[in-house]
């Protein structure tokens, strides 16, 4: 009885301990396969956090390059900038000194003819002029002179123009008719319309060619031309003012200018 106990308890056993051996295989492969997918997860995710870097390593070197591009040429804008504003500002000394050099003209002649105008007036009465000579001028043809003469010195220039051309119209023969041709054309200069100080100065020279304001207005025209940038224009007509007034004073004044081309 015992044994029949035995053997059936065998052959009950047996098929369990086949089913626990089953299970724990399965268990071990699961868990086999679940470490092989965790060690396939890590290396995918490492793959893909190296070509992230790479990508990101990739663009950081464009972005960088783009950057050193754009540094680069705006240095070079810089420093055309620089270079214009270094043109820019020697332009502006040199019309700077220019127009000193043109106001201490215009100074010196205006003590001048102040000089003279003191002396005529102190002078004793004088007979009437021979024929050829230009007659002195009327109270009323100085007195009108003088007051446009008075607005080119406070630098009223627009006025002084009218003021001169005025005078002209009223008195066209006087004998500071030359003398208020040439203000008329300083006037201009004055206002920086070297154009028509240019034209007013060579109508001087057209109807008054032997008058003693002749070589200034040619000085003045060479002035004009050079501030105007027309250096060549401006050499030219200082020769021309030497070969036609040598004795002038605007004639020494024209050679130390062509001295003064030479060293440029």
């Amino acid at each position: 009885m015992r044994v029949l106990a035995f053997l059936f308890g065998l052959a009950v056993a047996a098929p369990a301990a086949a089913q626990l051996f089953d299970d724990n295989e399965a268990r071990r492969r699961i868990e086999l396969l679940r470490q092989q997918v965790e060690a396939n997860r890590k290396t995918t995710e490492e793959r893909l956090t190296a070509a992230e870097a790479a990508a990101q390593s990739a663009a950081d070197r464009n972005a960088l390059l783009d950057l050193s591009n754009q540094i680069e040429s705006l240095r070079g804008e810089i420093a055309k900038m620089r270079g214009q504003l270094e043109i820019l500002q020697n332009q502006n000394e040199t019309a700077d000194a220019r127009q000193k050099q043109l106001y201490l003209d215009i100074d010196t002649r205006l003590r001048k003819l102040e000089q003279t105008a003191e002396k005529q007036a102190a002078a004793p009465e004088k007979p009437a002029a021979q024929a050829g000579e230009p007659a002195e001028p009327s109270p009323g043809e100085a007195k009108a002179y003088q007051a446009a003469l008075d607005q080119f010195k406070l630098g009223n220039y627009a006025l002084a123009v009218a003021a001169m051309q005025g005078f002209l119209v009223t008195y066209p023969s006087s004998s500071l008719a030359p003398n208020a041709q040439y203000w008329v054309g300083m006037a201009y200069s004055g206002q920086r319309d070297y154009k028509s100080a240019i034209t007013a100065q060579r109508k001087l020279l057209a109807a008054w060619p032997d008058s003693p304001k002749a070589p200034d207005a040619m000085l003045s025209i060479a002035s004009a031309q050079e501030t105007m940038g027309d250096r060549g224009a401006a050499r030219k007509t200082l020769e021309e003012l030497i070969a036609k007034y040598p004795g002038s004073s605007s004639a020494t004044s024209a050679k130390q200018r062509l001295a003064a081309f030479s060293k440029r």
